[in-house]
């Protein structure tokens, strides 16, 4: 597959920069992290600064909204200054606003997206696992005619291009749920498994985005377990069935904290590590990418009219449990971590249904 890795990494140079420093440019050394908490019973928006130091906006003294949603919907260089100078600040001297994280519960950072996307098989390992499973096409060398004239209107291939075309599925935003919450076996549902991956939340209305102006509609990133019901339908109807694969209740754990693209820097490279009771199931790169961040978000802005706080999800590497000989689904009892560098860790036990 070196053909296919050199290809794709040369297609994934991240173009649009300069579009990270006009969305989410923070006039500050001192990065930090957004989330939504709960205290109580209030909820609220807040800034995370080191490990376990959190700014309860809603009483900064900056007119912050209530929701995160809220905040990177109105996103602009004065509220992007605002916070870096708490971020400072508070660095220096904590603020009588601010709680430890132990003392908070912490939630999805968006709960309302208008979209979720998901990408499918956007790892070559992945792909390849899969289609050893029986479950999908690999990847080869040879591109079926029907892929290289593109998605007409959509998606145009160059020439050269080896890859698939881009594949993107929707979640329902009632699958989201927060860092530490549990994972619902579903009842009677048996082969649930796992995908750890990263994800962008838009920061800008986008419609029809270049490739190259994608950096600009980012707000940012936050960690993704895509949890999947592999188990097929019955019937067999109609193919594969997104909704029941990825769409029941808790299958969609976010966060822990939504951070700014500017802290970030290139999302393909950045290392993915899922880990299942302290094993190491997942363990691989951005950088991997078969379509990287950029390609994604401008796909999915020639098929919908991406709003503030939408999220796409970016595919995961190999490693799956589905893949695996004999195959490892998750079961109650298990606790499973997805980390992205830069980003955090997602811990979330497996509990069954009541």
């Amino acid at each position: 597959m070196k053909w296919l890795r050199t290809a794709t990494i040369a297609a994934l140079t991240f173009a649009g920069a300069a579009g990270f420093v006009a969305l989410a440019a923070q006039n500050t050394s001192e990065p930090y992290k957004l989330g939504m908490f709960r205290l109580d019973a209030r909820t609220f928006p807040g800034l995370v600064v080191g490990d376990d130091l959190v700014l309860d906006l809603t009483r900064a003294g900056i007119n912050a909204p209530a929701t995160l949603h809220e905040l990177v919907a109105r996103w602009d260089p004065a509220m992007a200054g605002r916070l870096g100078r708490l971020a400072v600040e508070a660095r220096q001297r904590p603020p009588a606003f601010a709680v430890r994280l132990s003392q908070v519960k912490t939630l999805p950072p968006i709960t309302d997206p208008d979209a979720i996307l998901m990408a499918a098989r956007n790892y070559v390992e992945h792909a390849n696992e899969m289609a050893q499973a029986g479950r999908t096409l690999g990847t080869t060398a040879v591109v079926d005619e029907k892929v290289r004239i593109g998605v007409p209107g959509l998606w145009t291939r160059k020439a050269d291009d080896p890859r698939g075309n881009p594949f993107l599925f929707p979640k329902l935003k009632s699958s989201l749920s927060a860092d530490g919450d549990p994972i619902i076996l579903p009842p009677g549902r048996k082969n649930i498994d796992y995908e750890c991956e990263l994800a962008v939340v838009i920061g800008k209305t986008a419609k029809r985005v270049p490739v190259e102006r994608a950096g600009e509609y980012i707000f940012g990133y936050m960690a993704l377990t895509d949890v999947s019901d592999r188990e097929d339908r019955a019937d067999g109807r109609y193919g594969s069935d997104w909704l029941i694969s990825k769409s029941h209740d808790t299958f969609g754990p976010i966060g822990p904290f939504l951070v700014p693209a500017a802290f970030v820097g290139d999302p393909q490279k950045l290392t993915v590590k899922y880990t299942l009771n302290g094993n190491v199931m997942q363990d691989g790169s951005t950088e991997l990418m078969i379509h990287g961040v950029a390609e994604l978000v401008a796909y999915a802005s020639n098929i919908a009219t991406l709003q503030p706080g939408d999220i796409i999800g970016t595919g995961t590497p190999g490693g799956v449990g589905e893949a695996r000989v004999p195959p490892v689904y998750l079961k109650a009892g298990d606790k499973g971590v997805c980390s992205i560098e830069k980003i955090g860790s997602l811990t979330n036990a497996v509990q069954a249904a009541r």
